[in-house]
């Protein structure tokens, strides 16, 4: 099947598959877990703030809203393809990374991963 994923660990099976996050051995039933590998773990979580395509994001960029957002207290909401300017990167509450202002709703805080860097 496939050379890259490991053997069973119960009954030593070599057609383990993925299913999510899981690995499966079709033989036993058996599931677990494949440990991250150290080189690829660094470059998930390196500090670095990207976008909702993966561009890194810096303070001072502009971006453009991907999704149509529900505002606590507004009636509209703010729509996909707004353009926000000057960004200032934080370290905000619940996700929220981007602090801006933006016409017409005024200072907000926005998660990265719906803008895309204009």
């Amino acid at each position: 099947m496939n050379e890259s994923l490991p053997p069973c660990p119960e009954c030593s099976s070599a057609y383990t598959y993925e299913m999510g996050a899981l690995l499966v051995c079709p033989e036993c039933g058996h599931e677990w877990s494949l440990p991250a590998a150290p080189d690829t773990a660094g470059d998930a979580d390196d500090g670095v703030i990207r976008d909702s395509v993966g561009n890194v994001l810096a303070d001072g960029d502009t971006v453009t809203v991907v999704k149509s957002l529900k505002v606590k207290g507004s009636p509209t909401g703010i729509k996909a393809g707004t353009k926000v300017r000057n960004i200032r990167l934080v370290a905000g509450v619940a996700g929220h990374d981007i602090d801006c202002k933006i016409d017409g709703f005024g200072a907000m805080q926005l998660k990265s991963s719906v803008v895309r860097k204009a």
